[in-house]
């Protein structure tokens, strides 16, 4: 290799790293256009640049240079896995769908399969995917890998799975049928008056909000959040009650959110399947919960159905995770001084995915320990399902 070769080779060497694509394609082209005879397979040889490349640059060289509009011609470069792909998002959610699991308070689900074990799973299903795309694409699904956590509340039921499969499989065919799914449960109570309120907010240098420093008072007003999330509509509905927390409470929030939001979404629903705990306001021991469910299914000439999550598994019920995680997140580090603030910042909460929320504050006083009579147990339409009746039932209008 001659002298100036050489001289040539260690000043592209220390330029060409500094440069993009485009600009070293004509960097190249240039030398190469200098060299004279040879010089595209010379300049190739020293770099190591492909000379299709280079010719490339050299018909750039000819172009005007108003033309030049970016490095690479539009719609250039490698297409986003999803484009090629369409349908691959869909087939990852199923893949991980039935193995969700997390923190309620937490805005992320979570997923126990590695990205090495979905992507082969993929990968027999006929889709060129690398792991490090299908992690890239699981944090666009707000999922996350995480290490085994204790998380179990209680004793685990044998039939847990098995309840949680019955529950997906019903809300499936209901949105099939363009049936409303709702899931529904009662967020933590909260404090009414200037007590911390967890998280951080941003705030000048050293100022922090100065809140009390006690908030376990007897006597002060609560908030007590009972929440519908409209599974199929990624909506939400939250009664903001200031008495009891009480199945005639439960069940009145549900006729709010039918009222309000479930008549015009769903304006040809003739049933309703509704996901809840199987303790609180809404269990399914309560018999209260269940009269109410009847005079709302006769008011309304709906037929509902009711699945409850075994006693312990209250963090898989969607709401926690789909509508009450983001509530949190709003009102992070902001004392709730009274019952407008609480609405406000309920109402106010969003999420990338779409999610909007209504709002309705309910000052009606529910009396606490109300007895259902053997009269009304008799009146009610009630038909247990055959797996696990006392967690899964229908009540129908009364004729």
């Amino acid at each position: 290799m001659s002298k100036s070769l050489r001289a040539l080779k260690k000043k592209l060497k220390r330029v060409l790293p500094l440069l993009n694509e485009r600009q070293r394609r004509i960097l190249i082209a240039t030398e190469a256009r200098a060299w004279g005879w040879g010089g595209t397979v010379t300049l190739s040889r020293i770099t190591g640049m492909c000379h299709v490349t280079i010719r490339r640059g050299l018909l750039e060289l000819e172009e005007p240079a108003e033309d030049v509009v970016g490095i690479r011609k539009p719609g250039g470069g490698r297409k986003p896995v999803i484009e090629k792909h369409p349908r691959l998002k869909r087939a990852l959610e199923k893949l991980v769908d039935p193995s969700t699991r997390g923190d309620p308070e937490s805005p992320l689900r979570w997923v126990s399969k590695s990205t090495r074990h979905l992507e082969k799973t993929l990968r027999e299903k006929g889709f060129a995917i690398g792991r490090t795309s299908v992690g890239k694409l699981l944090k666009d699904m707000e999922y996350s890998l995480q290490a085994n956590k204790k998380t179990q509340e209680g004793k685990s039921h044998p039939d847990r799975d098995e309840q949680f499969q019955y529950i997906s499989d019903g809300a499936k065919k209901f949105l099939q049928c363009r049936q409303p799914v709702i899931s529904v449960d009662t967020k933590k109570k909260e404090l009414i008056g200037n007590y911390k309120n967890g998280g951080r907010e941003l705030q000048p240098l050293g100022q922090p909000l100065e809140v009390k420093g006690h908030d376990f008072p007897t006597g002060v007003p609560k908030a007590i959040p009972y929440g519908v999330y409209d599974v199929g509509d990624n909506r939400g509905w939250v009664n903001v009650g200031t008495h009891s927390d009480t199945a005639e409470f439960a069940v009145e929030s549900i006729r709010f959110w039918w009222k309000k939001m479930g008549q015009d979404r769903y304006p040809k629903a003739r049933d309703l399947l509704i996901c809840a705990d199987s303790g609180g306001s809404n269990g399914y021991r309560s018999h209260l919960w269940k009269r109410e469910l009847q005079k709302l299914a006769n008011q309304q000439t709906l037929k509902i159905t009711v699945c409850h999550f075994p006693p312990g598994t209250s963090k898989w019920n969607k709401i926690e995770h789909k509508l009450f995680s983001f509530i949190s997140m709003n009102w992070r580090g902001k004392p709730l001084t009274n019952y407008r603030t609480v609405v406000k910042l309920i109402a106010a909460t969003t999420s990338t995915a779409g999610l909007t929320v209504k709002v309705r504050l309910d000052k009606r006083k529910y009396e606490k320990g109300i007895e259902v009579s053997e009269e009304d147990l008799q009146t009610l339409n009630l038909t247990k399902h055959e797996f696990h009746g006392e967690w899964n039932y229908t009540i129908a209008p009364n004729k």
